[in-house]
């Protein structure tokens, strides 16, 4: 069964739910599998989780709204 993982910030409902079946249809296609055999988990984090060039990114979206 194959798996898709996914990192994101807080997407919303309607985003995850895209995403899933997106992700799904494109790897299906691309790999030659039934959609009904994927898995596709969609993990949430926080923006001070993620660390981009030595700085958080909550930090880098403020430093780039200056």
């Amino acid at each position: 069964m194959p798996l898709i993982s996914i990192d994101a910030v807080h997407p919303t409902k309607e985003q995850k739910e895209k995403l899933i079946a997106e992700l799904t249809k494109t790897a299906s296609n691309i790999l030659g599998v039934d959609e009904k055999f994927f898995y596709v988990l969609v993990k949430e984090n926080d923006m001070d989780n993620w660390g981009v060039g030595g700085k958080t990114l909550t930090k880098l979206m403020a430093d780039a709204k200056k």
